[in-house]
């Protein structure tokens, strides 16, 4: 075999290694504790949706991971807080990707929180439950609502607010 052909072949494993790699690792979390880099796999046990989603508040510590509908794959870990009906999550108002894909394409998608997998369906809140639910989250988070989560962030209340229900 020639040396070209084995450099071919080498730079072709370390390729797919690192796509191999990257699949199964990401997304990861940064020094600020949320994830901004995605990944694809979800894993988790797709789990019927629960009576009562503030159950899990004291049974789940960290972040729960969201994976989103359609091309392309994208899961990525969100801080959370369980409501009897659904799952409220917040990001930063910097036009993220993930945002923003809820608002143009929709909001079906999984949420994995501990080892159960949920089809839920994320709508953004802008009405006036948008900060009393903001509260909850900044709450959970240990923060007020005039506070950044981290250094050089915006005040909580002026987060984004997303509220997931159960998929029908």
């Amino acid at each position: 075999m020639s040396k070209g052909k084995i450099a071919g072949i080498a730079a072709g494993v370390v390729v797919i290694g690192g796509i191999l790699g990257w699949m199964f690792t990401a997304p990861y979390l940064s020094n600020e504790g949320l994830g901004r880099t995605p990944g694809i796999i979800i894993g988790g046990t797709l789990t019927e949706p629960l009576n009562d989603f503030s159950t899990l508040n004291g049974q789940v510590q960290g972040p729960l991971m969201m994976k989103q509908a359609g091309f392309p794959p994208f899961v990525v870990y969100l801080s959370w807080v369980g409501t009897p009906d659904g799952v409220i999550t917040a990001t930063r108002p910097d036009n993220g990707y993930w945002a923003r894909r809820v608002r143009e394409r929709g909001g079906d998608g999984l949420l994995r929180i501990g080892d159960q997998t949920f089809e839920m369906t994320a709508n953004e809140i802008l009405d006036e439950r948008r900060l009393p639910m903001m509260q909850q989250w900044a709450e959970k988070a240990g923060r007020t609502l005039d506070e950044p989560l981290y250094a050089g962030s915006e005040p909580l209340r002026e987060w984004e607010v997303f509220f997931w229900t159960p998929r029908s």
